[in-house]
């Protein structure tokens, strides 16, 4: 659970304005601008340039976005700020030195404009930024990438700048991409069956190929083979990977100990790191070993300790009363699956959907061989699809080890004749 009021920019707002926020996302050199977006999915904006070139303290409406869900929010360095909604549209504005705004032009975006080139008849579901290039992801798993291209983090095999939205192919060509990540001049991508993808600068082994050359097309991290990553993300040089088993491991720029191994050396292969808790520059002092924290969100880490105190995503405040009795209750923002499954159902029933996304983010941080079976029926029991889709990955992926539980056995013949089928569409049962 995140507590806005940590970030200072928020301290301007009072408590029933606090309260009416459901997501924010703070960003800028000096952590002085921000969008938020409140329960009634009103976007506001506190210091950004956005139409006008006076910045003010006031929150100012974006009428632009009035009706609309916002899914998904980036920044880079200028900024340029891209903004993704659940319709599939994608605004843009900010700094376009380098054409990253994918309007054909250098000219800044004063106003937020939708961004049709290349991109008629897609819908985009996520964005993301690196320093001065961007990144869209459709639903139907395409990549787009376009801006500055020096070091080939456009990914379209050489360094010319890309003036407009460009699908990103080469090695990912007919594979389905469910994530993206930049860095300050890098590209990753990770692929529906856990493989992941990177692209561009790679002096400081961001990329996690063994070795410090740039990569002007999309390359698979092969030290990585083996895996099922479900997450990734990128920092200003380095990398964290997340596996379906929970898993995390690290590679890529070291100078202030982010990635936790204990040192500072700069790691061009993947290390294995245990569960994260906070480490790397924390208030100009470096922390190369993970420290343990009292806090129970990483956002709440960013908001005390980053330099500036700048949102890595659009982050969820997430303020509904039953989670919160829940998690004073237990202690701890981590309930047991099982738990979070007697959730889940009630949050069906009430349709909050709030707490039933919430209760499947948690359920999935719980999965096991062991329990993948009983989640995936709850998942397709309550209706939740997002779910449902993760739990049958991860059974497909440990197929072997999932058969040999008792959980598999004990669900009903339909379900299993279903799974059954729906695994070997996916080429489960090749030889």
């Amino acid at each position: 659970m995140v507590d806005v009021s940590k970030w200072p920019l928020f301290s301007l707002l009072n408590h029933e304005e606090l309260s009416t926020i459901r997501q924010a996302c703070v960003f800028g050199i000096y952590a002085n601008e921000a969008i938020y977006i409140t329960h009634a999915n009103e976007v506001s904006r506190q210091l950004p340039r956005t139409g006008d070139s006076l910045s003010t303290v006031v929150p100012k409406k974006l009428d632009f976005l009035r009706g609309k869900k916002v899914v998904s929010l980036s920044y880079g360095s200028g900024p340029h700020v891209l903004l993704a909604t659940e319709d599939g549209q994608l605004f843009v504005w900010g700094h376009n030195g380098y054409s990253q705004l994918g309007n054909g032009t250098a000219n800044q975006g004063l106003s937020p404009v939708l961004v049709t080139s290349n991109l008629q008849n897609k819908k985009v579901k996520e964005v993301s930024c690196g320093s001065h290039h961007s990144m869209a992801l459709t639903h139907d798993g395409e990549v787009f990438a376009w801006g500055y291209n020096n070091c080939g983090q456009v990914g379209s095999g050489n360094t010319a700048n890309q003036p407009y939205p460009r699908r990103v192919t080469g090695s990912m060509q007919g594979k389905t991409t469910v994530s993206i990540t930049c860095g300050q001049t890098s590209s990753m991508a990770l692929i529906d069956n856990g493989e992941v993808y990177g692209w561009g600068y790679n002096g400081n082994g961001q990329l996690g190929i063994g070795n410090n050359g740039n990569q002007l097309q999309p390359c698979r991290l092969t030290t990585l083979q083996g895996l099922c990553i479900s997450q990734i993300v990128c920092g200003y040089g380095h990398c964290l990977a997340q596996t379906d088993e929970g898993l995390l491991y690290a590679w890529g720029a070291n100078t202030y100990g982010q990635l936790g191994t204990g040192n500072k050396s700069n790691q061009l292969n993947v290390n294995f790191l245990f569960p994260v808790y906070m480490w790397g520059q924390c208030r100009g002092q470096s922390i190369v070993a993970p420290h343990l924290t009292h806090f129970t969100s990483t956002d709440d880490v960013f908001a005390c300790f980053a330099t500036p105190s700048v949102m890595w995503r659009l982050t969820s405040m997430g303020l509904c009363f039953v989670l919160r009795f829940v998690f004073r209750q237990s202690g701890n923002i981590d309930l047991p699956p099982e738990d979070a499954i007697g959730l889940l159902d009630l949050a069906t029933s009430y349709c909050e959907n709030r707490l039933k996304r919430l209760c499947q983010q948690i359920i999935k941080r719980g999965i096991t061989v062991e329990n993948a079976f009983t989640l995936l029926s709850a998942a397709i029991r309550y209706d939740a699809e997002d779910l449902e889709v993760f739990c049958f990955r991860f059974c497909v992926n440990h197929l072997t080890q999932v058969t040999q539980t008792g959980a598999f056995w004990q669900v009903d013949g339909g379900m299993l004749k279903e799974f059954i089928s729906r695994a070997s569409r996916c080429g489960a049962f090749k030889n």
